[in-house]
């Protein structure tokens, strides 16, 4: 929880700085950016989970040596493609912020083009934590985030207001961050190789780990991508209002995501803890384990949804003093914020889907929920209500989820084919 809570003051210092310090164009530049980058870390969240999910299973079953294996083969595999999608976005860059129909390109370019320099930082990040979550070391990927939000904030400033660099220096100071946090990762597995298998041996990719690391995490990425692309295409709706909505926008996500790292931290938490149950073949634990993590992120969603319809406009001045985005923040906030609710239930029940190893499950769950309701619904409100109604939309679309995780804990098909690491 406290990982997830550093991760997004991470994205918000940013956010805080560009706003009160550089202006509404680079919050609107930022948001922007962030949207995809914020793809390709879902991407690599996927992945990893994967990854995450195979070593779980093998160190709930005792299978030491596969389980180093794997590790071996998830960290190559995640530094390979995060260079290649580094360079993709750089090349790409300004065709992909002109399809989002960005009001501030100039200034979308300066970030996106550095930001992509840390893509290797972002996949090399992901996949030490997933090695050491999957046995249980949370501490030290709390640790690495710590230093790197620490180092964030400081460079901010220093970039910032010192030396003036507008938000070249917003974009420096994150990719330092992030290469801070994964060096962090990187020497403390690297000092606890017998434990960690961090041996050049092991380095090398195996295709049998490959494919199971691909066959658990391949649906996890999926659905991520929809999700992402889902959210690419709600900012396109969103920017075609101008850059005060945009800006408004990007306050909005991320008091929304910082809002809801309980509810997914639980979740995330509860899908490590269930792989471990089913691996031991512990099935009504690893049931309770869901439950007691639903009925924990629903009273949190009901606090969460009361401080912020009451506290919105404070929250929102906290990064800027434009009354016009502010009002735009607002307004986005207090009719989304109350789909939280959806989200605390649905994402329990993705998390016995994906601690199964029913990662595809996951998928059809995220495909229904972000590409036939929101984006089908978002562009059908927008035409006839307006920019609310975009917003209405985002709040319906996670519901649709509901019923599909139900049905799935009730068939009881979680119960079978557990010990995919062993198969």
């Amino acid at each position: 929880m406290l990982t997830s809570v550093l991760q997004a003051l991470y994205s918000i210092a940013d956010l805080v700085i560009a706003g009160q310090f550089i202006g509404k164009r680079s919050v609107s530049a930022i948001n922007n950016s962030s949207q995809i980058m914020n793809l390709l870390t879902q991407v690599a969240v996927g992945l990893t989970l994967g990854g995450n999910i195979l070593i779980g299973q093998y160190f709930g079953n005792g299978s030491h040596k596969e389980r180093k294996r794997a590790g071996g083969t998830l960290f190559s595999i995640s530094l390979l493609f995060g260079a290649a999608s580094g360079a993709v976005i750089y090349l790409t860059s300004d065709t992909l912020l002109g399809m989002l129909g960005v009001p501030a390109m100039g200034e979308s370019l300066e970030y996106l083009h550095i930001c992509a320099g840390g893509c290797i930082f972002i996949l090399g990040y992901n996949a030490l934590s997933s090695i050491m979550r999957g046995t249980g070391n949370s501490r030290i990927p709390f640790l690495c985030i710590l230093s790197s939000i620490l180092l964030n904030v400081v460079l901010d400033i220093c970039f910032v207001t010192v030396f003036h660099m507008g938000i070249r220096g917003v974009a420096y100071a994150t990719v330092c961050a992030q290469a801070v946090s994964f060096m962090t990762a990187l020497v403390y597995t690297w000092k606890h190789q017998d434990y960690y298998g961090f041996y050049l041996k092991n380095f090398k990719i195996r295709i049998e780990k490959l494919m199971a690391i691909l066959k658990l995490g391949v649906p996890c990425v999926l659905q991520n991508t929809v999700a992402g692309i889902s959210w690419l295409t709600v900012t396109y709706f969103i920017n075609q209002y101008g850059v005060d909505v945009s800006a408004g926008n990007g306050i909005s996500i991320k008091i929304k995501e910082f809002s809801q790292l309980f509810i997914t931290s639980m979740s995330g938490g509860a899908a490590t803890m269930i792989a471990q149950n089913l691996g031991a073949g512990q099935f009504e634990r690893a049931r309770e384990t869901m439950r007691e993590g639903m009925r924990i992120c629903l009273i949190m969603a009901g606090i969460v949804i009361l401080v912020i319809e009451i506290s919105a406009p404070w929250l929102a001045s906290l990064f800027t003093n434009d009354p016009a985005v502010i009002s735009a923040a607002v307004m986005n906030l207090r009719i989304e914020i109350i789909g939280q609710i959806f989200y605390a239930m649905f994402l329990n029940y993705h998390s016995l889907m994906t601690g199964a190893g029913h990662t595809v499950y996951v998928f059809m769950s995220s495909f229904v929920n972000c590409i036939l309701v929101r984006i089908v619904l978002a562009g059908i409100f927008n035409h006839v209500i307006g920019l609310n109604g975009v917003y209405l939309a985002c709040l319906i679309a996670p519901s649709v989820s509901v019923p599909i995780g139900y049905l799935y804990t009730k068939s009881g098909i979680w119960k079978k084919d557990r010990l995919l690491a062993t198969n």
